[in-house]
């Protein structure tokens, strides 16, 4: 497009204006997308639950560890304890993406992420 007044070609042909009920339509179906894809690669659920994961396997491994093993450990049910450890920090990071989930941006940060509006010229509202 060479000029900035030309309309894109929309689905209904060239130069078509959807009405405003089409573009409310469009602008929910967007975010509700938006809002799936960033609840869905979390990365505080990926870690959460490699963690959790790893966590289990270890406290189910130091329940079962036998004299031998706590003795090579200086006495301290090594994979026991870090397993504790490693549960209790995939809960957390489970909880927190519970309680403070990902809010996807909203249209008028989209709208100024693509104006290249930074901001810059509105007094500071912190």
């Amino acid at each position: 497009m060479s000029d900035s007044n030309e309309r894109p070609d929309g689905p209904d042909g060239p130069g078509r204006i959807p009405d405003t009920g089409e573009l409310a339509q469009q602008i929910e179906e967007l975010e509700r997308k938006s809002a799936t894809a960033s609840r869905l690669f979390d990365v505080r659920r990926l870690i959460g639950g490699l963690f959790v994961v790893y966590g289990l396997i270890l406290v189910i491994t130091g329940a079962f560890d036998s004299d031998a093993e706590i003795a090579k450990a200086e006495d301290v049910r090594i994979n026991l304890w870090t397993g504790l450890g490693m549960l209790a920090l995939g809960l957390f990071f489970l909880g927190w993406q519970l309680l403070r989930p990902v809010r996807p941006p909203s249209g008028e940060e989209l709208a100024e992420a693509v104006n290249g509006d930074d901001g810059q010229d509105r007094p500071d509202t912190r």
